[in-house]
């Protein structure tokens, strides 16, 4: 039998690192490799087994250039996963110090994998990568500033900041479009400011001179403060009232030349270690996903459902859906659309029409029927068979005239027809289905998508649960499933965006913001033209502390003459149940069975919740008072999307 063993770096390498690292410290300057910022892109990579070499590639050649020059460009692959990358040190740094920073910076950016892009800040140096070219870029979204808070300063050092980032924006750019200013205004003791700009060198004369004016406003904003880091795309400028400045590099000797050949071996080996590490970990991955479902799972499913009850054929659907026309298409999702039908016995259907090429869409219809077969419950959406000997896998599921509640809450006349009673009546049936989902004896089951469009109602409006293609099974000694990132931003837990570690408290969490969406008939996923510049929860949040929840409840819900005191304790109870599931910290949110005890027993004491995930939507990243905007992930705590349309968070 053949042993498989963990792959862990060997202990030689590691020797190697410490040591080398320890030689170093007692060599080099001040390369200033503290990490200021790091920001991962929105798009996740389209094939790791392309994507993780080409990075790898990309990071060595601007290794070899960063030894020569403090500069480096290059470009991997072609495709999706092309690599672009960019790195640069700052003028004040000699080789060696560059060398220095620059490991640190490959050795921290590949934490936004499975990202494809990835910028980071750090106090010497510059590093970003992406699957397009970006070269020629001296402005974007992501520009900003990060002020030092340690000393307010009077306004003759004011001044002092003024003239000198006015003189690095005069007399940085050159004609290469490089920026090499450092210097310093002098004024009375604790008065004097020193100043760097850098643009990178991939911009003429032209846009380096407008990156740092744009650099430049930003960064004075940071007054009257001691310290400002301008982070901008193009370039970087920095003040402060400490010397921080190098001294002019020399022209090295033979021991700083051995040091960076020295450093540069070790980063390589870090950083073929990690690539190594992740090649082996999706290649075991996708082995024992195989291993689990068999090559020929599809094959399979034909077989068994051919001879079973469940089989439709494909021709008897087609027919029932007028051959799939638009006038009886409900709706559309992710996973495929979904059509009304009615079968030659009268029964009316809704037949989902999913179409996959590949073994991900197979693997997802598969998941599908085997999951939601084997549940049943009045609450669960009841799954009537399916089709998959035609041109196109099809599910038939028992037909629900009322759709989905995202119709209803969202809107601002058909919500008058869901009064409170409704409303609740929803929330206890969604709160039961999920409960029989993750207690069932049979199959415990995470459902991963629950949102207001997969709550289906039927024609008395009660609450079906639908949609199980992102659904996964677990067993009962199981603390989390690590899976890879899936669902619909606005309802993911923060612990399952900033680790793939999946448990039923991803449900619950979602469940959370949909009690909150059926409160307040708003929706959590908000669009960029919205009123709101916070999430949903965190509007909640903080009218909940104020005592002013009120405020938010849905118009319609006053509509109606029953809406008395008890009404409105029971919406405030609701509410209150929603924060808790919300809860950053997962282990604070209850169990979904702990969650309808609430609901359902009026008299159950609720605890006071504690506070929801923050983030600051403009820049994608966690709010928090600290200079380090990741600081709190550092700490052991995690970060959300709560209601952003793109995904952006601190490395994990």
């Amino acid at each position: 039998m053949k042993k498989e063993f963990p792959f862990v770096p060997s202990r030689y390498v590691i020797f190697l690192v410490i040591k080398t690292l320890l030689i170093l410290e007692t060599a080099m300057g001040d390369p200033r490799s503290q990490t200021v910022n790091l920001t991962c892109g929105n798009q996740m990579e389209h094939n790791s087994s392309v994507f993780v070499p080409n990075f790898v590639a990309t990071m060595e050649n601007i290794s070899d250039q960063m030894r020569a020059s403090a500069f480096g460009l290059a470009v991997s692959g072609s495709g999706p996963d092309t690599n672009y990358g960019l790195a640069q040190c700052y003028g004040d740094l000699s080789l060696l110090d560059c060398v220095l920073c620059y490991a640190e910076a490959r050795t921290v950016l590949p934490q936004c994998f499975p990202f494809t892009g990835g910028r980071i800040y750090l106090d010497g140096c510059f590093m970003r990568s992406d699957n397009y070219s970006f070269f020629q870029e001296y402005t974007g979204p992501g520009d900003r500033a990060i002020c030092g808070n340690t000393t307010r300063k009077n306004s003759t050092y004011e001044e002092s900041v003024r003239q000198a980032v006015s003189s690095a924006v005069l007399a940085a750019p050159n004609q290469n479009g490089s920026a090499i200013f450092q210097g310093a205004v002098h004024g009375a003791v604790n008065e004097t400011v020193y100043v760097l700009a850098d643009c990178w060198r991939t911009l003429n004369a032209n846009s380096c001179k407008a990156c740092l004016e744009n650099a430049s406003a930003s960064i004075l904003e940071c007054l009257p403060w001691s310290e400002g880091r301008a982070l901008n795309t193009g370039c970087f400028m920095r003040y402060s009232d400490k010397d921080f400045l190098n001294k002019k590099p020399g022209n090295g000797n033979s021991k700083d030349t051995t040091i960076v050949i020295a450093v540069s071996v070790v980063s390589s080996v870090i950083l073929l270690v990690v690539g190594v590490a992740i090649g082996f970990y999706i290649w075991k991955h996708r082995y024992i996903q195989k291993k689990r479902r068999g090559s020929n799972d599809a094959e399979k499913l034909v077989k068994t459902l051919n001879d079973s009850s469940l089989n439709f054929k494909y021709s008897t659907l087609e027919k029932a859906t007028g051959s799939f026309d638009d006038a009886n298409k409900l709706g559309q999702g992710g996973f495929g659309t979904v059509y009304k039908g009615v079968l030659p016995d009268g029964r009316e259907i809704a037949v989902k029409r999913l179409f996959f090429n590949n073994r991900h869409r197979a693997g997802d219809f598969y998941n599908e029927v085997n999951i939601i077969s084997s549940v049943e419950h009045k609450n669960l959406v009841r799954l009537l068979g399916c089709s998959c000997s035609g041109p196109e896998s099809l599910l038939v599921y028992e037909f629900l005239p009322n759709k989905s509640l995202d119709r209803f809450i969202f809107d601002a006349n058909r919500g008058k027809a869901l009064n409170w009673e409704k409303r609740y009546e929803i929330i206890v049936g969604t709160a039961e289905g999920l409960v029989y989902l993750h207690e069932n004896s049979k199959n415990r089951i995470i459902h991963r998508d629950i949102k207001a469009s997969n709550i289906l109602l039927d024609s008395r409006l009660r609450a079906k649960i639908a949609d199980f293609g992102l659904a996964r099974s677990f067993e009962e000694d199981q603390s989390h499933i690590s899976t890879a990132i899936a669902g619909t931003l606005g309802y993911m837990a923060p612990e399952y965006l900033a680790h793939g570690q999946l448990t039923e408290k991803a449900d619950v969490y979602s469940f959370g913001v949909l009690l909150l969406e059926i409160v307040t008939g708003r929706l959590n996923n908000r669009s960029k033209t919205s009123e709101y510049t916070d999430s949903l929860i965190t509007i909640t949040w903080k009218h909940f502390r104020s005592g002013t929840v009120e405020q938010l409840y849905d118009p319609n819900l006053m509509l109606h003459n029953h809406y008395n005191v008890n009404v409105k304790n029971e919406i405030l109870r609701v509410l209150h149940i929603g924060l808790l599931c919300t809860q950053e910290i997962q282990s604070l949110r209850p169990a979904m069975s702990k969650a309808l005890q609430m609901l359902t027993n009026k008299d159950y004491e609720l605890p006071a919740p504690t506070n929801p995930p923050f983030i600051d939507e403009r820049t994608m990243e966690l709010t928090d008072m600290c200079e380090d905007p990741c600081y709190p992930l550092r700490a052991g705590y995690s970060t959300s999307i709560a209601t952003i349309s793109e995904i952006s968070f601190c490395p994990r």
